[in-house]
């Protein structure tokens, strides 16, 4: 899973009410009950076959190995409280915006005169809701971590480099090499 999305989910965990299911049995019953009942559909969400979805339902099978267990705790986390993660996004995307904790490499274009060398930066930054609305949006249509880290990177620009328009006109800032990436809300 890439750094951005990854953290996103870890942000979403902050606002549950009740811990995810730990055992395996019923993690199984609420990717179906997630997914209408469709085992085919269980299955490909974790990288196993149909017929094992069926034999962990059944009680057949009953410890995962440690992918699968990674798997399953990473899906329920994804389906687990819908209408509380919901709730808490859009508190992020209309009032509070999110805060953003990065050690990644950040690159520059900048008009003549000034330095265009990429170096790595450990950042933690407010965004506005602006940011948080296009973030979730993005991460619900599937787009990639590219796509992400491109919005990440428009918004400390923005806030951070160009500190809300008052200086650095025509900085662009580019990044890369994510070492580390958090985010709140």
């Amino acid at each position: 899973m890439d750094a951005i999305e990854a953290a996103l989910l870890r942000g979403d965990a902050d606002y549950f009410t009740r811990k995810i299911p730990a055992r395996p049995l019923t993690q199984f019953k609420e990717l179906l009950k997630a997914e209408k009942g469709n085992t085919l559909a269980v299955a490909k969400r974790l990288g196993i076959s149909r017929r094992q979805v069926e034999r962990y339902l059944a009680g057949k099978a009953k410890t995962p190995r440690r992918e699968l267990s990674a798997a399953l705790v990473r899906e329920v986390t994804k389906v687990w409280q819908p209408r509380i993660k919901q709730q808490a996004r859009r508190r992020a995307a209309t009032a509070g915006g999110i805060t953003v904790e990065t050690r990644a490499r950040f690159g520059y274009t900048a008009p003549v005169g000034t330095t265009d060398d990429p170096r790595e930066r450990r950042l933690t930054v407010h965004l506005p809701p602006a940011y948080a609305e296009r973030l979730f949006d993005a991460q619900q249509q599937g787009l990639g971590d590219q796509a992400l880290r491109d919005i990440v990177a428009e918004g400390l620009q923005e806030v951070y480099f160009k500190d809300s328009g008052t200086r650095a006109n025509g900085l662009e800032v580019e990044m890369t090499d994510v070492r580390y990436f958090d985010v709140s809300f």
